[in-house]
Formats: C-alpha cells, structure tokens, sequence
C-alpha cells in the first residue's frame, strides 16, 4: 500500500467518526432541548418529612450530557416511567396578544445538516397570517386530527403542509414521550427515530413572551434559537415547566387526546431519565393528510 492510499484511508476514517460524532451530538440536542428549559421537581412524602428532588447539582436545570441518578419512590407512587396523573382539562386555544400583520415574510434557510430525508424546503416569500388549515395523522394508535393556526406562526403552518404534502412524515416514528410532572409531550417528526433527524433547513422561531403551553396544543422541538425544522410535540397533559421559546402553531382535539393518553399509562422506555424516553406503545404516523 502507497504512503498516499495509507493516508488517504486514515482521513476518510477520521472523517467518518467525525460525522457519527456530529450526528450523535444533533440527537442529544435536540432530545434535550426542551427538557432544558422544564423546571421539573419532584416532592416525595415520607414518614411525614417532605424531600424535594431537583433536576440537577444546587438547584441547576441539567445540562446536555448531565444525567440525574433516578429517585426511588415508595411502591404507592408507581413507576416512574408512566405519569402519575395526566390533566384532563383542555387548555385554553394560545393567541397573540398583538396580531401579526396581514402578511409576513417566511425564510427557509439551509442547515448544516443534510436532510434525514429527501424534501424540498418551502419557497421564501410571504404568507398570509390569518386562517387555519385541518391535518389528519394517521397512525398505529387510531387517527390523530390537528388544526393548524396561521395567526399564531404563518411560516410554521407553511412548513408544516409543505412536508405533508410532499409525505415526508409517512412512516415515521413518534420517537419520545415525557411522562414527568411539568412535561408531558409526545414528540414526533424525525424519519430517523433517533431525535436528531430533520429536513436539512430551519427556520426562525415564531413565539412571544406570553405564550404558555397546556393539553391540547401543538408546537416545534428545536435545538436552540432559530433552529425549527421538522420535529413537533403534542402536549398531552401538563407542561408548565416549559418557557415560551417553542412555536406553538396549532392544536390537536380532544378524542385524539385519548388515544395519546393510553400511550402515556403504557409508559416509556427510559433514555433521558426515567420519565423521558421512547414510547413503550409504539406510534408510527403511517400518513399524514392536509384537507383540501
């Protein structure tokens, strides 16, 4: 073997683990995002002597890489992995409280990473902000019916038709549920499964600092600022742990509501932490329809 092929095999290698490292890092990200921002506590009764568990060294939420060793729970309690109660009161439908203009401007910009799976990003340009367009998501769970609001995020509406309509979460797994206190979300839109999958573009965020988010809404996953793509989560139950840095761009109806409620009894697969991981009822999205 030539000095030159030997070296030429030694960065190709390089290479190759530089990109299974990358691609690991995306999915952390992305899977941690929004368990970044919940402020997640658990208070456990014992012997009348109330214990408070934080989510992280001196009171700090955890950080990506962190781990929180799990908490033993006296046997009353359940398991951690499924939720020990789940809101059954719909949340109000989120508004602005300052309208957006007619129209804005929608800008779809090229991410650094490739596409999980082949789709064109929308057209840059404006968007009408007003009026809702109806999804059906057919699922391994029974159909999930959302409607999607262009009042609150006119180019989240529009990205999410233009992947529907080019198929791109056909066959495509939910592939996280969080069962905890303060975040309960299943979390769908990456054809990798992995978390850390997407279009290959982004987009800006769409929020305003009176958004909160409740059962029955619907909203973007992101890795950070800026950084929406294709992963969204349904909020099934509580989630007043999280702050108002994820666009929320519709809701979903109440009987779909309760096929996602059994999935959460069902429990999770641990991976995050004991209330954070993957659907232990698997949910496959095997279509996803816009009405006409």
């Amino acid at each position: 073997m030539s000095k030159k092929t030997h070296q030429q095999q030694l960065a190709a290698r390089k290479a190759k683990r530089q990109a299974e490292r990358a691609a690991e890092h995306a999915r952390q990200r992305r899977n941690l995002a929004i368990t970044i921002t919940a402020i997640v506590a658990v208070v456990v009764v014992v012997v009348g002597v109330f214990v408070v568990i934080g989510t992280g060294n001196d009171g700090d939420t955890p950080t990506a890489g962190a781990s929180t060793a799990p908490t033993e729970l006296p046997a009353s309690a359940g398991p951690d992995n499924k939720p020990k109660s789940i809101p059954t009161a719909l949340a109000a439908a989120p508004k602005r409280a300052t309208p957006l203009p007619a129209e804005v401007s929608c800008t779809y910009k090229k991410g650094a990473e490739p596409a999980s799976k082949k789709v064109n990003p929308p057209a840059d340009g404006k968007v009408r902000a007003s009026g809702t367009s109806n999804v059906s998501l057919n699922t391994s769970i029974g159909d999930l019916q959302v409607k999607l609001d262009s009042s609150l995020a006119p180019c989240t509406v529009k990205n999410f038709l233009s992947l529907v309509g080019q198929k791109y979460f056909d066959g495509t797994k939910c592939h996280r549920l969080t069962v905890g206190e303060g975040l309960q979300v299943l979390q769908c839109g990456d054809p990798t499964g992995s978390g850390g999958g997407g279009p290959g573009y982004s987009f800006a965020d769409e929020v305003f600092p009176t958004l909160k988010y409740g059962r029955g809404m619907l909203a973007m996953a992101n890795s950070g600022p800026n950084t929406n793509g294709s992963q969204f989560f349904i909020v099934y139950g509580d989630a007043s742990g999280l702050g108002p840095q994820y666009t929320a761009f519709g809701t979903i109806d109440e009987p779909s509501l309760k096929l996602i409620d059994k999935v959460a009894q069902a429990g999770v697969a641990p991976q995050q932490s004991p209330t954070d991981g993957t659907p232990i009822t698997p949910v496959e999205i095997k279509t996803a329809t816009s009405a006409a």
